[in-house]
């Protein structure tokens, strides 16, 4: 159960007489009743208010529930002076900004309004149906928003959107607030249908309400007000707890990428070739490639210090920079060398950084060019197996290219790099969908926010390279750990 859905339990408990016990020594509330309407008379009587139409008994079908033998039902308007605002014309300046407070549906936004956000003067408060009400009448919304209720902690006037109840006689004016806050979805289940979603006064004077003893009135609200602050602070707890909800899935998914790539998700094969031995074999791979002029040779990096190890990793892993692992690596062509005309509907697509979503290649983002333009950026073809990363927005964005994007073009904005085939492309994503990938290539170890992915910065990134079989056991155990966080969501 929600926050307000205890609250509202609790008003209808209180409405329907549940809340509190009865008093057998309690005044009736046939009695209470017979001097408010004395009291009304007696105002009509000497011309300070205006006799109301007569209106029918209340039949049981008005009734919507039981109430205690000591309550009555009675019509709003038996016990009450009920009348709306106005709103002065603004197009007259002096009818504005004045002593006069105007309160409109926003400024009803607590138990007693104690403001108003516009102000008229006597003369705009004189030229419109506005009128002054005193400190402690009801307010009661019926346009538009329907039955949002407030207690006039001043005095003021309202528009024609918000209802002054005034009532007459004994009575508890913070029991009749809570009894029109209880009873509001029958207020809007009566505005349904209406124009704009509005009640008029007729509606609001005739709807029943149920009325107890007065001093049963007063248990009522004493012990609303004693258990409202609990269900407040039960909102609090219940807010945290969504919010946790909310958060959970996504700390988690985070946590289990870097426990992944810090070799606590997996355990060791004492089987599995070292990740020494895997590198001597990447570097005879890239060695030949580059004698064979597939690829050009590169200045060598810097080589690892100890200080530059981020966090420790298995005996059996290595530490190598990312330059390494990889066969070649390249930036999407500049902005220059593509202009508007060259965009087509129908053509060869572009990976652009909007199309890298969730690992995958999202295609429904995809920009095309003809083949005569593809022809011309043939060195950005991308290839099954080839891994394209966003250099733009967030940093760490990257996919493997499959059977369904291979001879697309890489676009402006990305990067698009051939990881050895010793080396499985998937752990790479992995790593790079980590915080500590994500800090890195976000410029957070350089000191700086990157709003571009620099290529020196990414080809000298240390990556912690597990033994070829365990990257794959790596990978298979964080899909499975991320799929039961997609059911948490």
């Amino acid at each position: 159960m929600t926050a307000q859905e205890l609250k509202n339990a609790i008003l209808q408990l209180a409405v329907q007489g549940k809340l509190v016990p009865q008093d057998p020594n309690d005044e009736p509330a046939s009695e209470l009743l017979k001097r408010i309407k004395a009291k009304k008379e007696h105002l009509i009587n000497d011309g300070k208010i205006k006799k109301d139409k007569p209106l029918s008994p209340i039949t049981e079908d008005e009734t919507p529930f039981e109430i205690p033998d000591s309550w009555e039902w009675v019509r709003i308007s038996e016990i009450s002076s009920i009348s709306s605002g106005g709103t002065p014309s603004r197009t007259n300046s002096s009818y504005w900004n004045g002593s006069i407070p105007l309160v409109k549906i926003g400024d009803i936004s607590s138990k007693y309004v104690t403001s108003a956000e516009e102000s008229i003067t006597d003369a705009g408060l004189n030229a419109s149906s506005a009128k002054v009400f005193s400190k402690g009448t009801l307010l009661y919304t019926i346009f538009a928003t329907i039955g949002t209720v407030g207690i006039l902690n001043i005095d003021a006037a309202t528009n024609q959107a918000v209802a002054g109840i005034t009532f007459f006689g004994d009575y508890n004016i913070d029991y009749l607030y809570y009894i029109l806050v209880g009873l509001k979805d029958i207020f809007v289940a009566k505005g349904k249908g209406m124009a704009q979603m509005n009640i008029n006064q007729t509606i609001l004077k005739s709807t029943p309400i149920p009325v107890p003893p007065l001093n049963e009135q007063k248990r009522i609200v004493a012990k609303i007000e004693e258990l409202l602050p609990l269900v407040e602070a039960y909102g609090k707890a219940e807010e945290k707890l969504d919010q946790l909800n909310t958060e959970f899935p996504d700390k988690l998914r985070k946590s289990i990428l870097q426990q992944a790539i810090q070799g606590k998700l997996t355990e060791r094969n004492p089987s599995d070739e070292p990740a020494s031995e895997l590198l001597k074999r990447i570097r005879a791979e890239k060695e030949q490639l580059i004698k064979e002029g597939k690829i050009k040779k590169e200045k060598p990096l810097s080589p690892i210090t100890q200080e530059e190890i981020p966090f420790e990793i298995p005996e059996c892993w290595a530490w190598v920079r990312f330059a390494n692992v990889i066969n070649f690596m390249s930036t999407g062509p500049f902005g220059s060398m593509l202009h508007k005309s060259d965009y087509i509907s129908d053509g060869v697509p572009l990976v652009n950084p909007a199309n890298i979503v969730d690992e995958h290649i999202n295609p429904s983002k995809k920009m095309m060019v003809s083949n005569e333009t593809a022809k011309r950026l043939s060195s950005y073809r991308l290839e099954k197996g080839v891994i394209v990363m966003g250099r733009r927005g967030e940093m760490g964005r990257c996919a493997v290219i499959t059977d369904i994007e291979d001879g697309w073009l890489c676009g402006t904005g990305s990067f698009f790099m051939k990881p050895s085939s010793l080396m499985c492309c998937n752990y790479l994503i992995k790593l790079f969908s980590s915080t500590y990938a994500k800090k890195y290539l976000g410029g957070e170890s350089v000191g700086a926010t990157m709003n571009n992915l620099n290529h020196a910065i990414l080809s000298k990134m240390l990556v912690p390279i597990p033994p070829l079989a365990e990257q794959q056991r790596i990978v298979d155990r964080v899909n499975e750990l991320l799929a039961l966080c997609d059911e948490l969501k």
